[in-house]
């Protein structure tokens, strides 16, 4: 595989996470692509998504930030993870109508069960708008009890297709 080629990454169906479920009526359902060592989604934002006219809401910039670390390091690691804690730096304006590309890349894996990882979001003409880094912890999951055995069934099964 070439530095360059673009992989689809497969994901689950009929689930109702906002950021990337196929099941939610008024989630963002991402689509998520392995380019190198990254992982990928591109969007565009429309006036559901709004903060300040014309401007995306700043929670939604940050759900597509979150989400696609969280991708970047399924794909990579094959694991079950939360969100611990993340930095945002706003750049310029993410414009709704514009279409954005979000990119994600572990930056340290050396601490477990700790991950660090960034994101940054650019516009169609490559602008840098928003970058964030961010530090997640992998849960085991037999750890997960609230979530369903039959998604996290789902799940490894999803890991084997990665590779």
């Amino acid at each position: 595989m070439s530095e360059d080629e673009r992989i689809s990454i497969e994901k689950l169906q009929g689930h109702n996470c906002f950021a990337c479920g196929t099941a939610n009526p008024i989630g963002l359902n991402l689509q998520f692509y392995n380019l190198g060592n990254e992982v990928c989604s591109e969007i565009t934002l429309g006036k559901n998504h709004e903060g300040w006219e014309n401007m995306a809401h700043g929670g939604i910039v940050s759900t597509l930030l979150d989400e696609v670390m969280s991708w970047t390091i399924i794909y990579f690691k094959k694991i079950f993870l939360v969100t611990r804690k993340m930095d945002i730096k706003y750049i310029r304006p993410v414009l709704i109508g514009t279409p954005l590309t979000v990119k994600g890349k572990v930056l340290d894996d050396s601490t477990p069960p700790k991950i660090k990882a960034r994101a940054e979001i650019r516009d169609n003409e490559g602008h840098l708008l928003v970058r964030s880094s961010a530090e997640f912890v992998e849960v085991p999951g037999e750890k997960l009890s609230f979530v369903p055995e039959g998604l996290k069934e789902e799940m490894v099964v999803l890991f084997d297709k990665f590779g």
